[in-house]
């Protein structure tokens, strides 16, 4: 390595002109980096494999969708409660001090899960276990944080940072589900969410034995609450409108393969979306950010959103597939903007606290968008459902445009 590339490595700066791919692998030369992003991205997996897995082993166990889903709505309610207290404990006490202890507290969740279901135990423990989850750190979250510490002089490094884990999140979110189904349905229906658990902990086990990439803990903050910090309510706001449209296309793109007869291939289809938000993400974060506006962003959300909309009424599931492909592109631009922004104007010492409260609203809003989509696909058509990602991408570009939430922030 050149000395030059080293010396920059060590300051925790990384040129940001050159090839693409040069981007990301100066971005890993940065001491340690490799080390937790692979501890990161082990324990990230679980995160798209837990839902699936859950409702194929309550569901094939009880013979009920219907508690599945009630079940695993529980879990995201509780996440989404829990999330930001325990990004605050993070932020006072360390990662590894309260990280690990809170994933063993998720994992002996998973695990007592999966022994009340094998064991045929009432229905209201199946919801206490599945509550103990909610003690999953943000792992993204925390990943994210050692990326804002190494790079807090290099904003150009950061964006690219901030673009790859968003393509992880998309690529975990993307290969979950086909995992989790895979070994549901080859070996046996516990296998998914006893996989997911010892991935989970061996992965945060390794992500955290990287001590020297660990922010700083800061027992007492001297920065205003995330709430209060100027710019972060209409984030939090655009972050929930977001969140409804991924929840209602999720579920307005299962009713539709359903009505169509190929009920078994919108995982498939849904995995093209995740897709396309990954490949766009890694180019995204190789080139400039220069001239990224969030408003930009969330406008051609909006417009590219009506693709699925238009395709659908062709009755043609590959074209619907088609569609998603090029409207997931632009997911992941959208998201490293907005969290680009929001590392920007959270203090720094409660910087997890801050990202968490993103993620609640994100929960939020999917939690928000799921039940209007299925509202819409039952009582409408799965076709018509497709005008509700449209709108909730329209009221994310309306809620940025009427706060100015792309400011620049004093």
């Amino acid at each position: 390595m050149p000395r030059e590339t080293t010396q920059d490595a060590r300051n925790g700066r990384i040129d940001g002109q050159g090839d693409q791919a040069g981007g990301y692998r100066r971005l890993f030369r940065l001491p340690g980096a490799r080390a937790f992003t692979t501890g990161n991205l082990l324990a990230r997996l679980p995160m798209g494999m837990f839902s699936v897995s859950a409702v194929v082993m309550i569901a094939g166990s009880r013979g009920s969708y219907a508690l599945a889903g009630a079940v695993t709505a529980t879990g995201l309610a509780a996440t989404a409660l829990a999330g930001p207290w325990l990004a605050r404990l993070v932020d006072r006490h360390g990662q590894a001090r309260v990280a690990l202890p809170a994933t063993v507290v998720s994992v002996l969740g998973s695990l007592a899960l999966l022994l009340c279901v094998r064991y045929d135990a009432p229905d209201w423990t199946l919801f206490a276990a599945y509550a103990g989850t909610a003690a999953t750190p943000n792992i993204g979250g925390l990943s994210r944080a050692r990326w804002a510490r190494l790079l807090r002089d290099d904003p150009g490094a950061l964006h690219t940072a901030n673009a790859f884990e968003q393509a992880a999140d998309e690529l975990c979110f993307m290969l979950g589900p086909v995992l989790a189904s895979f070994l549901t349905g080859t070996f046996f229906p516990e296998a998914g969410t006893l996989t997911g658990a010892v991935l989970l902990l061996a992965g945060m086990l390794l992500f955290l034995a990287q001590r020297a990439t660990e922010p700083p803990p800061t027992p007492r903050s001297q920065g205003p609450s995330p709430l209060r910090s100027p710019g972060v309510p209409p984030l939090l706001a655009c972050f929930t409108a977001t969140g409804a449209v991924f929840g209602s296309m999720e579920v307005v793109t299962i009713a539709y393969a359903d009505a169509q007869g190929h009920r078994a291939a919108a995982g498939a289809v849904l995995a093209l979306q995740a897709a396309g938000s990954c490949a766009a993400g890694l180019v995204f974060g190789a080139r400039k950010p220069a001239g990224a506006r969030f408003s930009w962003c969330l406008a051609a959300m909006a417009g590219l959103m009506t693709l699925p909309w238009l395709a659908a009424g062709t009755r043609s599931l590959p074209a619907l597939a088609g569609a998603l492909l090029v409207a997931g592109m632009a997911t992941a631009p959208t998201m490293v903007t907005a969290m680009t922004l929001v590392q920007r104007r959270t203090p720094g010492d409660r910087l997890n606290e801050g990202m968490s409260l993103m993620v609640t609203g994100l929960l939020t809003g999917i939690a928000c968008g799921s039940a209007t989509g299925g509202w819409a696909a039952e009582h409408l058509s799965p076709t018509t459902a497709y005008a509700v990602p449209v709108a909730a991408a329209a009221l994310a570009l309306g809620v940025a445009a009427l706060t100015r939430a792309d400011r620049a922030t004093p």
